[in-house]
């Protein structure tokens, strides 16, 4: 079995056809029906089911497909980590982080890490469910993850501590005209909540917030972004609350930080021996501002002070 009949039976996967596949792929389609057919004879399975709708994986096809897909991508970070001199590094890195955490950071450190390796391409995709990012970096689909805390104690990941994310509450505009500095939890969860999907990892903080403080405040929306979050609470339908960095630009004058303090940890999961690129992200997320304060946000209810003290850079625990 060779990469190329890996990347080939994946393309035929996500395509549905052996056609369309090789189109994707650039090449002639009898060489990409060769390819699986052979593929299946050496493994004495068949792989897809033929359907009125095209191509379908079978049982044995979609696990197999799990374990190529890991393979194809192991042999993309070989030969991006063996062609990594100068400014030469090419392949592709992928990148997860939990929804709402990192928002303004991780933009800064991604155009850094372009402008270091121009040939190297990268992929970003947001996950509200930390179970679900937790398979994806079991499988080894992700190369760096972005999480807050620890998500268990085995090696194959090594977690950098950023910083600190806190969170605030954002208000309506009438509700904030109102208030001061830092709201006390108990006052705001008299008003309706806009929360997140039950199984997102900014819901988990919410719901361990409001048990944690007797509250049991009546939801009115569940939503999927943290941007939808804090625009319906801008228009006053609730209250929400938020990493203080996942709040958009021109909402900041609604958001207050709240009593007691809810902060969670900013995480950098990479490989041990990870390769150039996650390296260098690494090295570009620590230079962002993780720890929040009211100048950040141009609130200056509380000028000077600084909310959440600058973190440590320095800690390093397994996170997966």
């Amino acid at each position: 079995m060779s990469i190329r009949q890996f990347e080939y039976a994946l393309a035929v996967a996500e395509a549905g056809s052996v056609t369309a596949a090789a189109e994707s792929l650039h090449v002639a389609q009898p060489s990409v029906s060769q390819q699986i057919r052979g593929l299946e004879r050496e493994l004495g399975v068949t792989l897809f089911a033929r359907t009125p709708s095209g191509l379908v994986p079978t049982a044995v096809g979609r696990a197999f497909l799990r374990d190529a897909e890991v393979a194809v991508r192991a042999a993309r970070r070989a030969k991006a980590t063996a062609r990594a001199g100068a400014a030469e590094l090419e392949g592709e890195l992928v990148v997860a982080a939990q929804m709402g955490l990192g928002t303004r950071q991780l933009p800064g450190a991604l155009t850094a890490l372009r402008r270091r390796y121009p040939r190297l391409e990268v992929t970003v995709f947001e996950e509200a469910n930390p179970a679900e990012l937790d398979r994806l970096a079991r499988r080894g689909v992700v190369d760096v993850a972005l999480m807050a805390g620890d998500c268990g104690e085995e090696d194959l990941y090594v977690g950098h501590h950023l910083g600190d994310e806190e969170f605030v509450a954002v208000l309506g505009p009438e509700r904030a005209q109102l208030a001061g500095g830092r709201v006390e939890l108990g006052e705001v969860a008299r008003e309706p909540w806009i929360r997140f999907d039950h199984d997102s990892a900014l819901d988990g903080v919410l719901r361990d917030v409001l048990r944690d403080n007797g509250l049991a405040p009546a939801t009115v929306a569940r939503v999927s972004q943290t941007a939808t979050a804090v625009r319906w609470a801008a228009h006053g339908l609730g209250v929400t609350l938020v990493p203080a960095s996942a709040v958009p630009p021109g909402f900041e004058h609604l958001t207050r930080p709240v009593l007691p303090a809810v902060s969670m940890p900013a995480i950098a999961a990479i490989r041990p021996g990870a390769g150039p690129a996650e390296a260098a992200l690494l090295e570009f997320l620590r230079q962002e501002t993780w720890h929040y304060t009211a100048e950040s946000t141009g609130n200056t209810s509380e000028s000077g002070h600084s909310w959440v003290e600058p973190p440590s850079t320095t800690n390093s625990l397994p996170v997966v």
